[in-house]
């Protein structure tokens, strides 16, 4: 039929998209990734997300103040809450310890975490424009706080492409029964990107991480069918004049093929040492904690395996109405659920950071502890803590941090920032850099705009930068 491009053809002339792509791997070549702006100081991001709103004032930002004014009215004016059930003064029922050469304060409830502390900059003056999960949720991860924009994850992936051909470039980890945070799978959405940059999800306790990454019928079977397939696609495409959206599904069939080898490899651990299993938890008795570390270990052998960009989920301690998509959401019993959230991170994101030290992974890999926003000096009820976007800590450490550093401040209620102010435009930045990406040119246009991850802000926040 010769309304079909012949295999030279065809490959000619798709040479700027999936046919370049296929003729690369017939060569033996790597040409998956792209040029970054400049000379990058990280490879990969592991993006630690904590779901639901992690208190600062209870983990890395302490305030004795709050002591001082305990059980009464809080002094000034009080912003509008989320249930504006709102008590008095409420101090951190947690004890805060100096750690490392640098001494910087952490909270009793993380204290394998603050045994890495000289490897971490604390950034204690994040604030958001939101005060509510979902819209929290898409501001961090997109930039704006409502469905439809590309994640950090699939920008990243857009920006510098995949190094491994076997496997997607951003990848989100799940376990244990948790879930997408508030918002859905659009958190990890590639918006109007090209398709094959938006998350795929690893469930890692299940026989079948991903469903049908077992093979139903033979490779040679699967091959023949998907080249048959190629042969309408690669016409469809042409006559749609190369369309990226066409393009990225055609590229993703290819990815979920491979998949079918690369992933159970992946997930399986039994190679492992007994001594790096039990350095992340996963020999705990705590189920949670177990089901997490599994996620911090998977995270690290897909950034080994090239992968830019892994983001991992919490799992629900039912307490205090952190619920699967929002575990850190202490509006009651805030000590008890803070205690468990902890407890179930800490070992295994110390582990993580000391396994990749170990392995000189460190110094390439970026990995971000953050939730969507920090929480009230003062009491919601009687023992819960309503949400705060106006001052919280979140922390980076790796590619391109200097360790050991704090950056910013809140006032001594820690209810407002009063020193170096930021928000998440500056966060992913920041992370651009590292990544060689200048965050005001890595841009995709859509509806008549050049659009970005950082949208029309966003600086470099270079205090924390090694």
């Amino acid at each position: 039929m010769n309304s079909l491009l012949n295999r030279r053809k065809m490959l000619t002339t798709c040479s700027s998209g999936f046919g370049m792509l296929a003729l690369q791997g017939l060569l033996g070549q790597n040409k998956l990734s792209a040029k970054p702006h400049f000379t990058p100081k990280a490879k990969s991001v592991i993006f630690c997300y904590m779901s639901g709103g992690v208190s600062h004032i209870d983990t890395f930002d302490p305030k004795p103040t709050l002591n001082k004014f305990a059980g009464q009215p809080m002094p000034g004016k009080v912003e509008r809450t989320q249930f504006n059930n709102n008590g008095n003064v409420f101090p951190s029922p947690f004890k805060f310890k100096r750690y490392g050469q640098s001494g910087i304060p952490v909270s009793s409830i993380f204290p394998r975490t603050a045994e890495m502390i000289d490897e971490i900059a604390v950034i204690r003056s994040m604030t958001s424009k939101v005060n509510e999960h979902a819209q929290g949720n898409y501001a961090i991860h997109t930039g704006f706080p409502f469905m439809g924009h590309p994640t950090a994850g699939a920008w990243v992936n857009y920006g510098l492409g995949n190094l491994n051909q076997n496997l997607p470039g951003f990848v989100v980890l799940h376990s244990g029964g948790s879930v997408p945070p508030h918002g859905g799978v659009g958190l990890y959405g590639s918006g109007y990107l090209p398709a094959n940059n938006q998350g795929s999800i690893l469930q890692v306790d299940k026989d079948e991480p991903i469903i049908n990454v077992t093979p139903r019928e033979s490779i040679f079977s699967q091959r023949k069918r998907l080249d048959f397939h190629k042969s309408f696609d690669q016409q469809f495409l042409h006559q749609v004049g190369n369309n990226q959206q066409v393009e990225a599904a055609i590229q993703n069939h290819e990815v979920a093929y491979k998949m079918q080898a690369a992933v159970p490899e992946l997930c399986e651990i039994q190679g492992e040492t007994e001594a790096t299993k039990k350095l992340y938890g996963l020999d705990s008795s705590d189920i949670q904690k177990a089901s997490y570390a599994k996620q911090c270990l998977l995270a690290r052998r897909l950034v080994e395996r090239g992968v830019r960009f892994v983001e991992l989920s919490c799992l629900t301690e039912k307490l205090g109405a952190g619920g699967a998509a929002n575990p850190w959401d202490q509006h009651g019993v805030l000590e008890k659920g803070h205690s468990a959230m902890a407890h179930q991170v800490d070992q295994p994101i110390a582990g993580l950071l000391q396994d990749l030290k170990v392995r000189g992974l460190l110094d390439e890999t970026l990995v971000i502890w953050a939730g969507e926003f920090g929480r009230t000096p003062f009491s919601q009820g009687s023992d819960g803590r309503d949400h705060n976007p106006y001052g919280f800590s979140i922390w980076m450490a790796g590619g391109g941090i200097k360790g050991g550093t704090v950056y910013g401040s809140t006032d001594e209620f820690g209810y407002h920032v009063t020193e170096d102010k930021c928000d998440f435009y500056d966060l992913w930045g920041t992370v651009l850099h590292l990544l060689g990406l200048d965050h005001e040119n890595l841009t995709f246009r859509h509806g008549g705009r050049d659009l970005r991850l950082t949208d029309v802000h966003g600086r470099v926040l270079n205090p924390i930068l090694a």
